[in-house]
C-alpha cells in the first residue's frame, strides 16, 4: 500500500510532466478540496459541541417563538 509519502511523490512527479497551465488547474482544485475539508472539520467541531449543550424544551411553539424574540431584545 502506498503511504502519504509516497503519493506526495508521484504527484510531484506527474505535475513536472504537465503544462503551466495544467499545474494551476490541478493547484486550484486542491486549494479548493483543502478549504473544502477545513470548512468539514470546523462544521463537525462545532456540531460535536453543541451537542454538548443542554437540550431546550419549551410548553409549545409560541414560547419557543417568545424565547427567541425575548433573546433578540436582550
Amino acid at each position: 500500500m502506498e503511504t502519504t509519502a509516497n503519493k506526495i511523490d508521484s504527484l510531484k512527479e506527474i505535475l513536472f510532466r504537465l503544462s503551466e497551465e495544467k499545474v494551476q488547474e490541478v493547484y486550484d482544485f486542491a486549494s479548493f478540496l483543502a478549504e473544502k475539508e477545513a470548512k468539514r472539520k470546523a462544521f463537525i467541531k462545532e456540531t460535536l459541541e453543541a451537542e454538548k449543550e443542554p437540550t431546550i424544551t419549551y410548553e409549545s411553539v409560541n414560547d419557543a417563538v417568545k424565547a427567541i424574540f425575548d433573546e433578540k431584545e436582550g
